[in-house]
């Protein structure tokens, strides 16, 4: 498996710079619900500290987790693809500290320096691709071990 890309610590500097200038620091208490699956993403983060669960209701009684994820993980890209919802919910698992970035000023700030914005999507790409690589294999050991066939 490939090693998991960071978004801050992947883009080159003047970019990692520019992009913080839209950085606000927040925090969620520990059991904290981030955002539900449904809701308008207009936002996302990056975890300084802590641990965030995203999760997926499979029926009205149960809540699967699908991810992980800690310090230097983004949470959240739907903020980026129409029709700009959460596909899963997302839960802080211990307290939490973030950098919260508002979509419209990065969308703003991409549209106006297109090589930032370019270096955004290849990075979120890297992250989505790695991300569903992990899960391909987490679904093939729990199949796999439970004598269901290959995916």
């Amino acid at each position: 498996m490939t090693k998991a890309t960071k978004l801050l610590t992947a883009l080159p500097p003047p970019q990692r710079q520019r992009l913080m200038t839209l950085a606000r620091e927040v925090s969620f208490p520990e059991d904290a619900r981030i955002f539900d699956a449904g809701g308008a993403a207009d936002r996302f983060w990056v975890i300084r500290s802590g641990a965030v669960s995203l999760v997926q209701q499979v029926t009205s009684l149960r809540r699967v987790t699908v991810a992980s994820l800690g310090a230097g993980d983004l949470l959240g890209w739907s903020w980026l693809f129409p029709p700009y919802r959460w596909d899963f919910g997302a839960e802080a698992f211990s307290p939490v500290r973030a950098y919260e970035f508002e979509a419209q000023p990065v969308l703003a700030l991409c549209d106006e320096d297109p090589a930032l914005g370019l270096s955004l999507i290849r990075i979120v790409a890297e992250i989505l691709a790695h991300r569903l690589e992990a899960t391909r294999g987490k679904l093939m050991e729990q199949y796999g071990a439970q004598g269901r066939g290959v995916l």
